[in-house]
C-alpha cells in the first residue's frame, strides 16, 4: 500500500513534489474509493489517483521517477561495478541541478507495518540513504548513511533495532549501490519486506507495450483463465472461450528468399523450443457454431485489454500498486471507467490494490466515480519545472462541474496554444 511518493531534482522536477494517497475527511464514496489501513490512528488510503496535465507537463516523468527508484532498489547491488555511473537525470534547467543530488522517498505499508524509505543520488554515487519504520506509534531509525564531500567519507548509523551482520553489509555496500539492496542480497530477512514492496510495484510507461505472455501463461490455469474470461466479457469483449495452444518454433515458415542452409541452422537452434499462441472463440450468429480467431487478428484495444488482464487481476488479488502513464491510450472512456470500478469495488479489490494513472480523458471528472482528493494536476512553472498539486487546493463546490472548470483553465494544467504564422 502506497501512502505517498516524493521526488526532487529529477528530469522535469526541481523542488520536492509529493503525491499523497491519504484520503481527506469527506465522506463521498468513502467505502468504495478508500480503505482503512491495518493500524489505528492513520487516515484512510485511496484506492486510486488520477493525474491531469498538458503534454510535456511532467506526467510521464512521475512514472519514470517511481520506475527509476524501483529499478535502482532491485538492481543496484548486483548489476553494476564500483565506479560505474548511475543513470539518474537531474533537472537541467537550473544551474544547480546537475551539481545537486536527486532525491526519492516513499512511505508505504508492507505486512501491516509502515515504512519510510528514501535516498539521494548523483550520477556518481549515493549521497544519502535512510529507512524509518513504524511498528507502533513511535518511529524507529533502522539505518542512515550520508556522504560528506569535504571529508570524502561516508557516515553511518545502524540502529539497534536492525538485526544481523550490519558491519558486513556496510563494508559490502559500494558507493554507487544502495545499502538496502546490498543487505537483502546478503540475506537480511528483516529488510526483505521493504524490498518485496518494490518487487510488487508495477509501473507502465507511456508507449510501453505489455506483452500478452503473462496473461497467456495465466490462462493455462483453468480457474484463472475463467477470471480473465469474465474480465474481458465484463468489458463487452464478445468472446466465448480462450484457448492457448503451444506452437513448436522449428515448424516456423520462413519468408521467400531465406537460404536453405540458414533455415536449417535456425531450425536446429529452435529445436525443442515453443511459444504459446492465444485464440479467442467466437460464436457464429446464424448457426450457433464457433470459430477460433488468433489474438493477433483481434483489434488493438482487445489485444491491449487481454495483455492488461492478468496484471490487473494480479493487482486486485495480491494488493499491488499499479502506476500507468496514459491509461486511456487505445481504451474507450467507458472501458477506463470499467477498470476503475474494479479497483474501487471492495468485493473485487479485497486486498486493497491501488492504481495511479495519468490521462487526457476529462469525462471521468464528472462521472461520479472519483472523489475530489483523488484528482491531481501537473503543469510547469516559469522556470520550466513541474508542479504537482491536488484539486482540493481549489476547494471546489460539491456540485461544481469539474470537467468544464478544468477545460476552462480554472485549475491550470492546460496547454498554452499560441498562434503559428508560416
Amino acid at each position: 500500500m502506497l501512502i505517498e511518493f516524493s521526488v526532487r531534482n529529477y528530469r522535469s522536477f526541481w523542488e520536492t513534489q509529493t503525491l499523497s494517497m491519504a484520503a481527506g475527511p469527506t465522506k463521498d464514496l468513502q467505502e468504495e474509493n478508500s480503505f482503512e489501513p491495518p493500524f489505528q490512528g492513520f487516515p484512510r488510503l485511496l484506492r486510486s489517483a488520477v493525474v491531469y496535465g498538458p503534454n510535456g507537463g511532467g506526467k510521464s516523468n512521475l512514472v519514470a521517477a517511481l520506475k527509476f527508484m524501483q529499478e535502482f532498489v532491485l538492481s543496484s547491488s548486483k548489476e553494476s561495478q564500483e565506479g560505474e555511473g548511475i543513470n539518474c537525470t537531474p533537472f537541467l534547467l537550473h544551474s544547480q541541478g546537475p551539481t545537486q543530488a536527486s532525491e526519492f522517498e516513499v512511505v508505504f505499508i508492507q505486512d501491516d507495518i509502515r515504512y519510510q524509505y528514501g535516498f539521494e543520488t548523483t550520477r556518481e554515487r549515493v549521497t544519502h540513504e535512510w529507512l524509518f519504520t513504524f511498528p507502533g506509534n513511535r518511529a524507529q531509525r533502522w539505518f542512515e548513511r550520508s556522504y560528506d564531500p569535504k571529508k570524502q567519507k561516508e557516515e553511518w548509523y545502524l540502529g539497534a533495532k536492525l538485526l544481523g551482520p550490519k558491519k558486513t553489509w556496510q563494508d559490502a555496500t559500494r558507493s554507487n549501490a544502495l545499502f538496502l539492496s546490498t543487505a537483502v542480497q546478503l540475506n537480511s530477512e528483516q529488510l526483505k519486506p521493504v524490498f518485496t514492496w518494490f518487487k510488487k510495484l508495477v509501473t507502465i510507461s507511456h508507449g510501453e507495450l505489455i506483452p500478452p505472455g503473462f496473461t497467456a501463461e495465466t490462462c493455462e490455469d483453468e480457474n484463472q483463465c475463467g477470471d480473465i474470461l469474465q474480465f474481458l466479457q465484463g468489458a463487452d469483449i464478445q468472446v466465448d472461450e480462450i484457448e492457448v495452444k503451444e506452437k513448436k518454433l522449428e515448424t516456423f515458415k520462413f519468408p521467400p528468399g531465406v537460404p536453405e542452409e540458414l533455415q536449417n541452422v535456425i531450425r536446429k537452434d529452435l529445436q525443442g523450443k515453443s511459444i504459446k499462441e492465444v485464440f479467442f472463440k467466437h460464436r457464429i450468429s446464424d448457426s450457433g457454431d464457433s470459430v477460433l480467431f488468433p489474438l493477433k487478428e483481434e483489434s488493438d484495444g482487445t489485444r491491449k485489454l487481454f495483455a492488461y488482464a492478468a496484471p490487473w487481476l494480479d493487482v486486485l488479488h495480491n494488493g499491488r500498486v499499479l502506476v500507468v502513464d496514459e491509461l486511456d491510450n487505445s481504451f474507450h472512456p467507458h472501458l477506463v471507467r470499467y477498470l476503475l470500478k474494479l479497483i474501487h469495488n471492495p468485493e473485487t479489490n479485497k486486498q486493497n490494490g491501488q492504481l495511479i494513472f495519468s490521462t487526457h480523458d476529462t469525462s471521468i471528472l464528472d462521472s461520479n466515480i472519483l472523489r475530489r482528493d483523488q484528482i491531481w494536476f501537473m503543469e510547469k512553472d516559469e522556470g520550466s519545472a513541474t508542479q504537482l498539486y491536488p484539486l482540493t487546493d481549489f476547494h471546489p463546490r460539491k456540485n461544481e462541474a469539474l470537467e468544464k472548470g478544468y477545460l476552462q483553465g480554472r485549475y491550470g494544467a492546460l496547454p498554452y496554444i499560441g498562434e503559428v504564422k508560416f
